[in-house]
C-alpha cells in the first residue's frame, strides 16, 4: 500500500485529505508544519507528499528546496496544495521540483486521480 504524507496547517483539510487518501486506498501519515513533514519522511520516506505552501515555521517552498537537494528524497513525487492561485507562486513551485501544483478548493476526484497517476509513474 502507497504511503501518503499530508502536510498542512489546517486541521480541517488535513481530516479530510486524510480521509480522502485512505478512501483511495492510501496509508497515509500527517504533520502540521514543515518541519515535522521533514521528520516524518526522514522517519520513512513516504511514497507520495501532498504539501501546503503555507505553514508555520519553514514554508511549503522550503520544504520542497529541502527535500530537492537531497540526493535521498530527490525524486519523491511532492503535489503542492495552496489557497494561492497566482501564477508567479505556481511557477516558483514548479521551478522548485514540485510534481503538481493545485489550488484550493480542489475537486477530491481530480486529487485522487492526479495521486494515483503520480505514483503509477514512479512506480
Amino acid at each position: 500500500m502507497a504511503k501518503v504524507l499530508v502536510v498542512d496547517d489546517e486541521p480541517n483539510i488535513v481530516l479530510s485529505l486524510e480521509f480522502l487518501m485512505q478512501q483511495a486506498g492510501f496509508d497515509v501519515v500527517t504533520a502540521e508544519d514543515g518541519e515535522s513533514a521533514l521528520a516524518r519522511v526522514a522517519e520513512g520516506t513516504p511514497n507520495l507528499m501532498l504539501l501546503d505552501i503555507s505553514l508555520p515555521g519553514i514554508s511549503g517552498f522550503d520544504v520542497l528546496e529541502r527535500l530537492r537537494a537531497d540526493p535521498d528524497h530527490a525524486r519523491l513525487p511532492i503535489i503542492m496544495l495552496t489557497a494561492h492561485g497566482r501564477e508567479v507562486e505556481r511557477e516558483k513551485g514548479l521551478a522548485l521540483g514540485a510534481d503538481d501544483y493545485i489550488t484550493k478548493p480542489f475537486s477530491t476526484q481530480a486529487l485522487v486521480d492526479k495521486v494515483k497517476a503520480l505514483l503509477a509513474e514512479v512506480s
